[in-house]
């Protein structure tokens, strides 16, 4: 964005008028789903500017009346170039890294059709972990994977399964591109690619994509012995303030705002998204009400999976359609207290309330003393 918008800014161009993301139709046989955006631009700095929103329910724009200014993100709030970060502009946020990628052609992976040979292997089921990418998450499937860090060696010997999946991971991984990851794992074919980072306590699991349906962000706290795999971010979330924080509106607007889009489903990204979070510093009384409010969201998701049989998704507790009462109540309640978090007096009634706090942050930091 602010390669794009930096040098027209700069040269003195202003957005005229914005149709901000839509879907194109077409009736071609086989179309691929394409989204849009149209912009205008003038030099004319008295010039009217106009804003349309598309309504996804609707299928209709709308006009939302400039106060501000619309920004690089197409926004009325003020005209922040969010950039890259390599960590978090707040003290209140630890980084947030990548999950463990298996490099592994599914051989370290237990999929529900092998977890039953894996179970009755006295020595496989020591190292048996359950594992987590996005979909997995989200869709609340079961998957696991043979974490094999501190293998005995013997066990490698004594168990005709492992050795039979560590073997056929180091033929693949002997045959791949020799300058990609995989094939530089070649002599650790027990082990996943190497990841320093991976949390040692109870963390936040943060998918990549999640649908732009959604209201509120799709995470979860995840225990320490959970590997997350790399369709997933991770946070250490030992109190669950960063689930509280990432459950809210408020980061839901912040990601719709500046996160990419794969198609028009939202992306996170920690250099992005997550480390430009203008959260300012939270006093103790208020972090410990939002961690209790946090609490209360992940309550709510238990009872309905107790309600049904414990068989409910994050995907399906969150579908904008049939959202649960209680959990919309739990998060009204977490919205409030995270909006406070941010500044506002109240809750907050729009997005559009949450992003002029937002940015208004953002450039106050931004903005050199």
């Amino acid at each position: 964005m602010p390669a794009l918008f930096g040098p027209l800014f700069r040269d003195g161009w202003r957005v005229k008028f914005a149709y901000r993301t839509f879907p194109w139709s077409s009736d071609a046989p086989g179309k691929a789903a394409v989204h849009c955006v149209i912009t205008g631009y003038t030099r004319e700095q008295d010039a009217r500017q106009r804003l349309f929103e598309y309504d996804w329910t609707t299928h209709e724009f709308g006009e939302h009346k400039v106060k501000t200014g619309i920004n690089a993100y197409l926004l009325d709030a003020p005209n922040v170039l969010v950039t890259k970060r390599t960590k978090p502009m707040s003290v209140e946020l630890p980084e947030a890294r990548f999950g463990t990628k298996p490099a592994d052609n599914g051989n370290l992976i237990v999929e529900v059709s092998d977890i039953e040979e894996v179970r009755q292997d006295p020595i496989s089921i020591k190292y048996l972990r359950e594992y987590r990418m996005g979909r997995e998450l989200v869709r609340g499937l079961d998957r696991w994977c043979l974490w094999l860090e501190n293998v005995e060696p013997a066990d490698l010997e004594n168990s005709p399964l492992l050795k039979r999946r560590v073997e056929s991971n180091r033929v693949w991984r002997s045959q791949q591109t020799p300058s990609g990851d995989a094939y530089k794992l070649r002599d650790l074919p027990h082990l996943m690619r190497p990841n320093k980072n991976r949390p040692l306590v109870e963390y936040v699991g943060i998918p990549r994509v999640v649908s732009e349906n959604r209201k509120f962000y799709t995470v979860d706290l995840l225990k320490a012995d959970v590997i997350a795999g790399d369709k997933v971010y991770t946070a250490e979330d030992p109190d669950g303030f960063l689930f509280a924080i990432i459950s809210s509106s408020m980061f839901m607007a912040w990601q719709r705002a500046i996160g990419g889009r794969l198609k028009s489903d939202l992306s996170f990204s920690n250099t992005i998204v997550w480390n430009n979070l203008p959260l300012p510093p939270v006093e103790q009384r208020l972090r410990e009400q939002i961690i209790a409010a946090g609490k209360g969201v992940l309550a709510a998701r238990e009872t309905i999976a107790e309600r049904t049989g414990g068989t409910r998704s994050l995907a399906d507790m969150y579908n904008p359609l049939a959202m649960d009462k209680g959990l919309l109540d739990a998060h009204k309640k977490l919205d409030r207290l995270v909006d406070k978090a941010f500044g506002a007096p109240k809750l907050c009634t729009s997005e559009t309330q949450r992003l002029e706090l937002l940015f208004r942050i953002a450039e106050r930091i931004n903005s050199p003393c």
